[in-house]
């Protein structure tokens, strides 16, 4: 199957570029309303997979809540505020950053990263997730030495938990850019999955409560998940790279779509345009809807998707 093209980027009214890709939208049931391009075959969700781990991770002995938990689920921007927190829950675990199996990296954050004097691990956007993972190994008995290994207790139960929250089994394990196991499913699956973090109770209903409760922690300054959840009362928000994105609302409703070409920055005026089409009020995320398109220092044009039916 060829998947539609879903975004045009319009530069002085002439389209220079398209993205092609998927998109899914799901009903508090979890069947598909709609679907655009292949939303059956496997993808690698990426970053979207964190908050699915982060409920196998409580189903497992950890106990997080409210600000640590959104860390866990973050694809954190490494700001001073992230960093600290990181660094906080290593120690109340015994732990130090080198036992974080995430390769060091610059924060993501601009003015963070100028400040930075070399890569270091805790500032790498995935280190809440290692430091939830080895947490969890610490409260659960199991070795913390491997802990990233597919074959560790640890992600063998994150991957039963990605399994029963998508419906689906894991088409694929590969390694993730943090170097964390990456679980293979479908956009539909993907979508399911996060409907039912939504609207269930117990770790689904935690990870859902600490997520909406903390946007900031789960993205950064002046990034979209942040915002995409800052500006839509209760909506539960998680990109991941290569051009990937899923949300759910409190109803149960949920969109996933992936780009064909990995691009990101299709991906928010497509959220945005879901959100619509699902009867949310998406004024205040007017920057999202329609990115600029510069030329010269002044806006000449933007990117610019299909309303969807």
């Amino acid at each position: 199957m060829t998947n539609p093209v879903l975004a045009e980027v319009v530069r002085s009214g002439f389209v220079e570029s398209v993205h092609r890709g998927a998109l899914v939208i799901t009903g508090p049931e979890g069947a598909v309303r709609l679907a655009l391009g292949d939303v059956a075959s496997p993808v690698y969700p990426r970053s979207s997979n964190k908050p699915l781990q982060a409920v196998g991770m409580l189903r497992a002995g950890l106990d997080f809540t409210g600000e640590d938990l959104a860390l866990a689920c973050a694809s954190h921007s490494g700001e001073p505020g992230h960093v600290k927190r990181v660094l906080e829950l290593l120690e109340a675990a015994g732990l130090r950053e080198e036992d974080l199996a995430c390769p060091p990296d610059f924060p993501l954050h601009e003015p963070s990263m100028r400040d930075a004097a070399e890569p270091r691990r805790v500032t790498m956007n995935c280190s809440g997730k290692h430091t939830a993972m080895l947490t969890t190994c610490v409260r659960a008995g199991w070795p913390v030495s491997g802990y990233a290994a597919p074959d560790h207790p640890l992600q063998q139960a994150l991957a039963d938990a990605v399994s029963s929250l998508t419906g689906e089994p894991i088409a694929h394990t590969g390694v993730d850019g943090c170097g964390a196991p990456l679980f293979a499913f479908s956009l539909t699956g993907l979508a399911r999955a996060f409907g039912r973090v939504s609207t269930s109770g117990g770790p689904c209903a935690e990870v859902a409560s600490a997520m909406r409760s903390h946007p900031w922690l789960v993205a950064g300054t002046g990034r979209e998940d942040t915002a995409l959840m800052s500006g839509v009362e209760g909506l539960l928000a998680k990109a991941g790279a290569e051009g990937v994105q899923a949300f759910a609302l409190p109803d149960g409703f949920a969109v996933a779509l992936k780009m064909d070409d990995g691009a990101k920055r299709a991906c928010a005026p497509l959220a945005v345009e879901a959100l619509r089409y699902l009867g949310v009020d998406v004024s205040r995320l007017a920057e999202l809807r329609r990115p600029i398109v510069s030329g010269g220092g002044r806006p000449v044009g933007e990117i610019r998707v299909p309303e969807l039916r």
